[in-house]
């Protein structure tokens, strides 16, 4: 079933379900325009072409809405947009490189395009590079951190918030991450990247208030993708895997595209300000319980065999810190 509310009328299209026949409401729809025409609800996700931005893209297709699929790497795209095609969804590759003006411009001329208003844009590309300290660490890759996840951000939410807006209820979601509450060492750079985009949803939600727009802010935990660790440790695949090695079910891009889903098909006057998402394992930034521990049967228990319960949720690595 779909995630979205029975009867929220600025959410797409998308078949009737259980809850649907039951109390025999009409179903979720399509955006109106003019006199009573319904149209597709279009949403915008970028970093579309691998991990949580392409599962995103599936999962908002399912929901209905015509997806713009935007990535830099063209063949990725075609191959999510015929994928989502055959499920019987709606997708269009748009090729858009978020740390360059004129290809976000071009991003935007393709939503103007679009079958339907903009109603949604997910702020998902980013990323991270490095785990050196502060002391040493590289500046173009702090650099390059910072355009993807902050500028890009920003250059993605100035240029669609137009469209956004005559939409008549438009929803950004930022996609950032827990390393944006907290810091660890060897993420200084990603860190302050993450802190950076927080900050602007946090600001953003509150210049606009008052107008037919919402802020949603998305903080992931551990989500074991394919590219995260290959990207920031520059191909090394080993190094990559050994971020989630012995940690018992970290998340999937799947469960994050849930929970932008989620937030995303609320009724229009309920905003979901922050959401926190970390596997069951993971307690905090740093602290990870290992496969094969018992757990505290109480906090009696707890108490009197602090040893043991220490050895249940051990301090992460500080590579595995770097989500």
């Amino acid at each position: 079933m779909s995630s979205s509310p029975s009867g929220f009328g600025n959410s797409p299209a998308r078949p009737l379900g259980v809850t649907d026949l039951i109390t025999e409401r009409p179903p979720m729809a399509a955006a109106r325009l003019g006199d009573n025409v319904a149209m597709t609800s279009v949403a915008i996700v970028t970093g579309a072409s691998s991990g949580i931005g392409a599962a995103t893209a599936r999962r908002l297709a399912a929901e209905g809405f015509h997806v713009l699929v935007a990535a830099r790497r063209a063949e990725r795209l075609t191959e999510l947009v015929a994928e989502i095609t055959a499920a019987g969804g709606q997708a269009t590759a748009v090729t858009c490189d978020i740390t360059s003006d004129e290809s976000v411009a071009g991003l935007a001329e393709a939503a103007a395009a679009a079958p339907g208003p903009v109603t949604l844009l997910v702020n998902n590309a980013g990323g991270a590079r490095g785990l050196d300290p502060v002391e040493s660490g590289s500046i173009a890759d702090w650099q390059w951190m910072y355009d993807v996840n902050v500028l890009g951000t920003l250059r993605v939410t100035q240029a669609l918030l137009p469209a956004l807006e005559a939409s008549g209820s438009g929803t950004i979601v930022v996609v950032s991450s827990t390393a944006g509450l907290t810091v660890y060492e060897g993420g200084g750079g990603y860190t302050a990247a993450k802190h950076a985009q927080t900050a602007i949803a946090g600001t953003l939600r509150l210049e606009l208030c008052g107008r037919p727009l919402r802020v949603i802010e998305i903080d992931p935990g551990m989500v074991k993708t394919d590219e995260f660790g290959l990207v920031r440790f520059e191909g090394d695949a080993e190094r990559a895997a050994a971020v989630y090695a012995g940690v018992p079910g970290p998340l999937v891009a799947e469960d994050v595209a849930d929970c932008i889903a989620w937030c995303a098909t609320r009724p229009e006057h309920v905003n979901i300000d922050r959401l926190v998402v970390r596997p069951r394992a993971q307690a905090a930034q740093h602290k990870v319980r290992e496969p094969g521990l018992r757990a505290p049967q109480s906090r009696t228990k707890q108490h009197s065999e602090a040893r043991g319960v220490s050895r249940v949720c051990e301090p992460r690595s500080r590579e595995q810190r770097g989500q």
